[in-house]
C-alpha cells in the first residue's frame, strides 16, 4: 500500500495547468485566474452617498435642529448641478455623485421637509455617509492574484472594474464512467436479481462540476472488457481526465485493472487509507486515469482526496486541498493503525471558537446516509488504533472552498 502523501504527490506530479484563454466573465464560476487582476480604476470611481439622504456642510449642522434651503436633488447616475454652499443643503440618492461643499450626508429619517426646506435633526460628523473614490479598491491595487479561484463575488468585483473576459486556465473536460454488472440506472424500478441503482456517476458528476470541471457522460460500462476498453480508448482521445468507479479491487470480475495494465500505465492500486483502500492511478493513451473503488462513500473520500486536487491544479488552482481545523472528537472511535482514516462527521465551533466533532451515523463504507449528513472529515493518523472521546484530531472541511496549497500539506 502506498501511503497517503507519496499517493497525493504523484498525482499532482502527473497533471499540470491547462492552457490559458479569456473566457466571457459570465462563464469564469468556479475557473482560476492565470495572471494577476490590477485595479485600473479607483473603486468606487468617484465619491458617492451611502444613503438616500441630503448632503451638506459639517458646520451647518453643529446646533440642531437646524432648517437649510434644498437647493438641488441628485440621482443615482446623473451629475449634480449645484454646490453645497453655507445654508444650503442638495438631496441626494443612494450612490449618486456627491456634490461640490459636499462634507456628510444626513439620512432622509433624520430630517422633515416642507416647502424646499429641510430641517436636520441630527448633527453628524464629516465623512458620514460618504464612500470616498477608491474606498473599496484604489487604483493600481492587486485585486486577486494568479490562482484565485473564481467565485461570485470576485465577479461582481471584476465586473465594477471593466474586466469583461478575465484570462484563466480552461475548465478540464472528465470522461466519467461507472463499471459493475450490477448496475442500473437510477429511474430503474425493478431491482430483483441484486441489481442496485448508480449512485456513483451522479455523485461525482456533482463533484466534478463543483471542482470547475466538465463532465462527459460514458455511462454504465458494466464488467464487459471489450466495451471498456471501447470507452477508454474513446475518452482518452477526447478529454482531459478520466475517472471510473468500481472493478478495482480483488474480485474475479474487477476488470478495471487488468484493462489499465493492457491499454496504459500504472502508478499505484492501493493506498493507506481507509475508506478508498482499493485506488488506481495511472494512464490511458498519456491521459492522467483514476479507478475509484465501488462503494459510495469510497467513491467520496477518493475525490476529495485526488481526483479533486488534481482537477484544481489543472485548472491552476494556488489552494487545491480543504482546510483544516484542529479540534474535539466528541464520540471516540477504533481505526486501523496501518491506514490515514477519514471518520465522516458532523462539526462546528463551539460558543468559545473551539471545534467539536461527532460521528455523522454508519462508517462503513457503504453508508452514503452518512456521508450526506457530514461536513468534514475527522482525520486519523497512521498509528492511531484508538481515539478516545474528547481527543483532539484534525477535522477537514469539505464543504469549505480550498485554503491549503500543495507545499503546505506536502511539502517540496
Amino acid at each position: 500500500m502506498k501511503p497517503l502523501g507519496e499517493a497525493q504527490a504523484v498525482v499532482l506530479d502527473t497533471v499540470s495547468p491547462l492552457p490559458v484563454v479569456s473566457v466571457p466573465l459570465g462563464e469564469c464560476l468556479g475557473l482560476a485566474l492565470a495572471e494577476a487582476v490590477v485595479a485600473g480604476h479607483d473603486l468606487p470611481p468617484f465619491a458617492n452617498s451611502a444613503v438616500d439622504g441630503y448632503a451638506v456642510r459639517v458646520g451647518d449642522v453643529v446646533a440642531v435642529p437646524v432648517e437649510l434651503h434644498v437647493v438641488g436633488n441628485v440621482a443615482a447616475g446623473s451629475v449634480p448641478l449645484t454646490a453645497v454652499t453655507p445654508g444650503s443643503a442638495v438631496k441626494v440618492m443612494t450612490g449618486a455623485l456627491l456634490p461640490d461643499g459636499a462634507e456628510a450626508v444626513v439620512r432622509v429619517e433624520d430630517t422633515e421637509t416642507a416647502d424646499g426646506v429641510v430641517r436636520i435633526l441630527v448633527s453628524v460628523p464629516s465623512g458620514l455617509a460618504i464612500r470616498p473614490a477608491g474606498g473599496d479598491v484604489p487604483a493600481g491595487t492587486e485585486v486577486m492574484a494568479a490562482g484565485e479561484r473564481l467565485a461570485a463575488a470576485h465577479l461582481g468585483v471584476l465586473a465594477s472594474l471593466g474586466v469583461s473576459a478575465p484570462r484563466v486556465r480552461r475548465r478540464p473536460v472528465v470522461a466519467l464512467l461507472s463499471t459493475g454488472d450490477e448496475l442500473v440506472p437510477v429511474e430503474t424500478v425493478d431491482l430483483s436479481g441484486g441489481l442496485i441503482r448508480d449512485a456513483n456517476r451522479s455523485t461525482l458528476a456533482a463533484l466534478i462540476t463543483d471542482a470547475g470541471a466538465v463532465v462527459v457522460d460514458h455511462g454504465i460500462v458494466g464488467d464487459d472488457p471489450q466495451r471498456l476498453r471501447r470507452v477508454l480508448d474513446e475518452a482518452a482521445g477526447s478529454a482531459d481526465v478520466i475517472v471510473s468507479s468500481g472493478g478495482v479491487s480483488m474480485g474475479d470480475h474487477d476488470v478495471v485493472k487488468e484493462m489499465l495494465i493492457d491499454l496504459g500505465t500504472v502508478d499505484f492500486w492501493q493506498v493507506a487509507m481507509q475508506p478508498a483502500k482499493p485506488l488506481g492511478f495511472g494512464s490511458v493513451d498519456g491521459v492522467p486515469f483514476f479507478g475509484l473503488p465501488g462503494n459510495p462513500v469510497s467513491v467520496y473520500v477518493a475525490f476529495e482526496q485526488f481526483v479533486r486536487p488534481a482537477l484544481l491544479t489543472m485548472l491552476g488552482a494556488a489552494a487545491v486541498f480543504r482546510p483544516r481545523v484542529r479540534g474535539v472528537l466528541d464520540d471516540g472511535a477504533s481505526t486501523d493503525p496501518a491506514k490515514t482514516v477519514f471518520l465522516r462527521t458532523v462539526a462546528a465551533p463551539d460558543p468559545t471558537g473551539a471545534w467539536h466533532a461527532r460521528s455523522a451515523g454508519g462508517q462503513a463504507s457503504n453508508v452514503l446516509s452518512a456521508m450526506a449528513a457530514a461536513n468534514a472529515f475527522a482525520v486519523i493518523p497512521v498509528g492511531c488504533s484508538d481515539v478516545a472521546a474528547g481527543a483532539a484530531v484534525d477535522l477537514e472541511l469539505f464543504t469549505v472552498p480550498s485554503t491549503r496549497t500543495r507545499r503546505e500539506v506536502l511539502g517540496g
